[in-house]
């Protein structure tokens, strides 16, 4: 059980309320994850629990709970927040020093963030206002294909012909789906398409050059978005350790920052 202080950071994602805590030499001592569901305060409150648990830290050893995410309001005995953008720029330095592009794709929405030598954030893009190139995208692309989300990235590496998706709206690639298939296109196909158009919506917001750093749930669980990035912009993406979990793990370290 850590005896010093600790500080923990919640990222309330839209799909899933990720947890890390770090101690007072910086050091990551456990990372937990729960699904968020309709009720953000009881997801944030479960993650903490199992996070201090896993860790074997006593809650009075927390000194500060910062937060993250689009719940991050919503948090009852949080103490500050950060933006997702600082928090993912933050988590991402602590396994790649600057300077560096995080590109970071979640469940509703995707992120291009530079970060300069010195750690800081020098730019940054956001897609907020469609579907398009985020983890929603595929999971809608799942459901047309008749696959769990789980299935996809097995269902695409059967592909064997290239097919672009056109459509740039989510509802109305859905609909371009159910053409191909009545054409008789193969579902193993339009899975990799699925895939393509994720990353070109991605890289459509920003030119992105030098180191680049992928973080979120999307790369985490669908290597061939990974894959396809570095193909697209014709270097290597490195996904650090947890990648999922980085925004939690920056805005601990953020939390951390302050109380040094």
């Amino acid at each position: 059980m850590s005896a010093g202080p600790c500080y923990v950071g919640v990222d309330s994602g839209s799909w899933n309320t990720k947890a890390a805590v770090v101690d007072a030499d910086g050091r990551l001592l456990a990372t937990a994850m729960v699904r968020t569901g309709a009720d953000v305060p009881a997801a944030a409150a479960r993650v903490v629990e199992e996070l201090l648990r896993i860790a074997a830290v006593d809650r009075s050893s927390v000194a500060a709970l910062w937060t993250t995410g689009f719940g991050r309001h919503a948090i009852p005995g949080a103490t500050s927040s950060r933006t997702e953008l600082d928090a993912h720029a933050r988590g991402a330095l602590q396994y790649v020093s600057g300077p560096l592009t995080v590109i970071d794709i979640g469940g509703q929405d995707a992120k291009i963030i530079a970060v300069d030598a010195d750690g800081r954030r020098t730019s940054h893009k956001m897609n907020r206002k469609c579907a398009a190139g985020t983890g929603s995208f595929l999971e809608e692309m799942a459901l047309r294909l008749d696959v769990p989300i789980g299935g996809l990235p097995a269902l695409a590496a059967a592909s064997r012909e290239e097919i672009e998706l056109g459509s740039f709206c989510t509802v109305f690639t859905g609909t371009e789906v159910l053409g191909l298939i009545r054409q008789g296109k193969r579902p193993a196909d339009l899975a990799r398409a699925a895939y393509r158009s994720v990353v070109k919506r991605v890289l459509e917001m920003e030119r992105v050059e030098g180191t680049v750093v992928a973080t979120g749930g999307v790369v985490s669980h669908h290597p061939l978005v990974v894959e396809l990035l570095e193909l697209a912009i014709g270097s290597r993406v490195i996904v650090p350790r947890l990648a999922q979990e980085i925004g939690a793990v920056g805005v601990a370290h953020a939390a951390r920052s302050a109380a040094a």
